[in-house]
């Protein structure tokens, strides 16, 4: 089936004004569709895709407007990662990613802002988890450590990395969390990422050691942007994090139906005389494939909208909104495992096959899921909310 613009996608006023980036994203699944095996074979976003994301933008739409930033809305920018992953999950990862990491931006000090994206061609990746530790020296601080999957690090040229800082003599205290602006050039790149799925984000391990890093390429998420940020980055960095990721589980679950909607109109059952798509069993499966995505894809942009128009305001965006970004975003996560599961079964014994798209998608979908914020386990911090129970901050 041809890949074409999403019929059941939300429409509005910032989605009409970025039309352009969406056609962009369009273009770019068809290509990872058709480039998603050679993409799969080297472990990395083949290279003429990459060249057309960079070209577009489409790596850096969370980048502040000083350095170009296209200011699209959140559910924007989540349209374009889920129609990539359409075409291709590993394809539409990365650009998650990306996209999440291109936000930091904002939390730079504007020096920091123009060294890491001020050449329009820049691309960031993100591990935001603290696994290194930071000491903090004359004009910045020194950081060593290793980072596990840094996703897109073969066509990135900065990685955001988190780490514990020791906040020195002068001022002492327990570590805090910060993360760091790290050239590419300054680390050492581990060729781990030998998976089942996801095999094309090229999600290899980094390096460093006793790295360098200036005060102005230092932020902290828990203290969050400046006060004059743009609404764009007002917007929760974390759950938009959790959303990103999302957005490629749902993008997969599309694809799979269209790569069983393409195998249904030639498979035919041994001793029987009715293709796929003519048995009813397939038909009932695929109509409750059909509606589970839309329902959560509905739940998911709706919770997505609800909060981008929050944060229009300069105060926080509100807690029960926060948790209704958790909850939307794990919930399309999980049901787009259990859609994909389900074209997968469909496909038979035509599925089983490492050349089979659905082979793929099935491979690509539970790689997902074992990433931290796609765990059924982020139901928690929404249902602690529910039953009336505290929630920290830093689990939304």
């Amino acid at each position: 089936m041809a890949l074409e613009a999403d019929e059941f996608a939300i429409s509005g006023d910032q989605e009409l004004l970025h039309e352009e980036l969406y056609r962009s994203a369009l273009d770019s699944a068809r290509l990872a569709r058709s480039l998603a095996p050679v993409t799969e074979e080297q472990r990395a976003l083949a290279g003429d895709l990459v060249r057309r994301l960079v070209d577009d933008g489409l790596l850096r739409t969370g980048v502040p407007r000083s350095v170009g930033g296209a200011m699209a809305s959140p559910s924007v920018m989540l349209r374009c990662a889920e129609t990539i992953a359409r075409g291709d999950a590993s394809a539409g990862w990365c650009v998650s990613i990306a996209m999440t990491s291109s936000l930091l931006g904002a939390y730079l000090p504007s020096k920091g802002t123009e060294e890491v994206f001020g050449d329009p061609r820049s691309v960031a990746s993100g591990v935001w988890a603290p696994t290194a530790r930071a000491r903090t020296v004359q004009g910045g601080v020194n950081v060593s450590g290793r980072w596990a999957f840094c996703s897109g690090i073969s066509h990135a040229d900065w990685l955001f990395a988190g780490c514990l800082l020791d906040p020195g003599e002068e001022q002492p205290g327990s570590p805090v969390m910060r993360v760091v602006a790290l050239p590419k050039e300054e680390l050492e790149i581990l060729d781990t990422w030998h998976t089942g799925g996801l095999r094309g984000t090229a999600s290899h391990d980094a390096v460093a050691d006793e790295v360098f890093v200036p005060g102005h390429r230092v932020l902290s998420l828990v203290q969050g942007p400046p006060a004059d940020a743009e609404p764009l980055h007002r917007f929760p960095a974390i759950a938009f994090f959790a959303l990103s990721v999302a957005a490629a589980a749902l993008g997969n679950a599309r694809g799979a139906i269209d790569d069983l909607t393409a195998l249904a109109g030639d498979k035919n059952a041994r001793g029987s005389s009715r293709g796929l798509a003519e048995r009813s069993a397939a038909q009932i499966a695929v109509a409750q494939a059909e509606a589970s995505l839309r329902a959560a894809r509905l739940l998911y942009y709706q919770a997505v909208e609800d909060a981008w128009q929050a944060a229009q305001s300069r105060e926080p965006v509100p807690q029960h909104l926060r948790v209704g970004l958790r909850l939307a975003g794990t919930h399309a996560a999980r049901v787009a495992t259990e859609v994909t599961d389900a074209m997968y079964e469909l496909g038979g014994g035509a599925a089983v096959y490492e050349t089979s798209p659905l082979q793929r998608r099935f491979r690509d979908a539970h790689t997902m899921t074992a990433h931290i914020q796609l765990k059924p386990s982020m139901y928690k911090a929404a249902g602690a909310y529910l039953l009336g129970q505290p929630v920290p901050d830093q689990d939304l």
